[in-house]
């Protein structure tokens, strides 16, 4: 089971970030025989333990896509006792996988970090509920108790609280045991749309999932985020690592020889299984979750201006964030939209 972290970051470093130094030789074949060539040192940092919603980036380590850019990536996996966004302000870390909370954070408190593209354009983020008990919609979950985690709490459920009337009276603690769920058939849970609902699938239970994105909910979800100063000073190289991650991403969601990436995610992740990545993956396509709206015509990867300000004006109207911010200083459209995996 997963969260995924939102972190207030008046509690975090405001260290400036620098480009992890180093670099690597690499022998690539050309005309006269073999010829040195340096690559650049990228630290990624994800936000979970490997799993296939982080497939794009294995794919772009495995298929040599990173590579081929000049980069000598790294892929450093999260946990439950790691803070990719403290990581990423302490330089630790080159870049991170987040979310569009965590890059209105920043403006927010003012720190020079931004998004520079979103792979998922629908959030995974699910409230799940058994088959046959008469809840059809959000709308019927009013007044009935609602497992949540604490992300959750002032993230989406803000959200649900403004247009479905949800009451935080509602909120029971998420504890990330399916028990409680399979337990009482007019529970009702949150869940990740590829994690939460395989599990309860294999325990027997035929669960029933709402994909909060699909009632209004436009968060960007699974961003790539770095520092002002190194999409400035190191921008050649961030075009590049953006590039070739979005090319990952492309193959892993077609299934386009993705054998050695998924071997990475069950070599660093030994929980997972093929069973999983291939349900995550299918779940994924099913529901659009990578290609879908803007990212149909402007490629994987994609953010505009337009949804940026929709889902912050909804957030603010849902009491998450002040009005007058400056979201412009959010995000970069820079290095997406350029019609990658089209």
């Amino acid at each position: 089971m997963k969260t995924r972290y939102v972190i207030n970051p008046s509690v975090l470093t405001r260290r400036a970030l620098g480009l992890a130094a180093g670099a690597a030789l690499v022998a690539l074949p050309g005309a006269r025989g073999i010829r040195a060539q340096t690559l650049d040192k990228v630290i990624f940092q994800t936000d979970w333990r490997a799993q296939a919603e982080h497939g794009g980036y294995y794919q772009a380590l495995a298929a040599g896509l990173y590579r081929r850019a000049g980069i000598d990536a790294e892929i450093r996996m999260g946990g439950p006792q790691q803070n990719p966004a403290q990581l990423l302000l302490a330089g630790r870390v080159d870049m991170i996988m987040s979310n569009g909370f965590q890059a209105l954070n920043y403006v927010r408190e003012n720190i020079p970090f931004l998004a520079i593209g979103a792979i998922f354009q629908k959030d995974p983020q699910v409230l799940m509920t058994h088959e046959g008990n008469g809840i059809n919609g959000f709308e019927d979950m009013r007044g009935r108790p609602i497992l949540i985690g604490a992300a959750g709490r002032v993230t989406y459920w803000p959200f649900l609280r403004a247009k479905f009337g949800f009451r935080d009276e509602q909120i029971r603690p998420y504890t990330f045991n399916l028990a409680p769920f399979l337990q009482d058939r007019m529970a009702i849970q949150q869940g990740f749309l590829s994690s939460e609902p395989f599990a309860a699938r294999e325990a027997g239970a035929k669960p029933k999932v709402f994909l909060i994105a699909d009632a209004g909910y436009e968060n960007y979800q699974t961003t790539i985020e770095a520092s002002r100063r190194m999409i400035t000073e190191k921008r050649d190289l961030v075009q590049r690592f953006v590039n070739a991650t979005l090319e990952g991403w492309s193959q892993y969601m077609r299934k386009q020889d993705t054998g050695a990436a998924n071997a990475l995610i069950i070599r660093d992740n030994p929980e997972m299984t093929q069973a999983k990545i291939d349900y995550a993956i299918d779940s994924m396509n099913r529901n659009g979750i990578v290609l879908s709206g803007d990212a149909e015509r402007l490629g994987i990867g994609a953010m505009t201006a337009e949804r940026w300000k929709r889902f912050y004006d909804t957030m603010v109207g849902a009491g998450v964030y002040p009005a007058g911010m400056a979201i412009e200083n959010a995000y970069s459209l820079d290095f997406v939209n350029k019609r990658v995996g089209l």
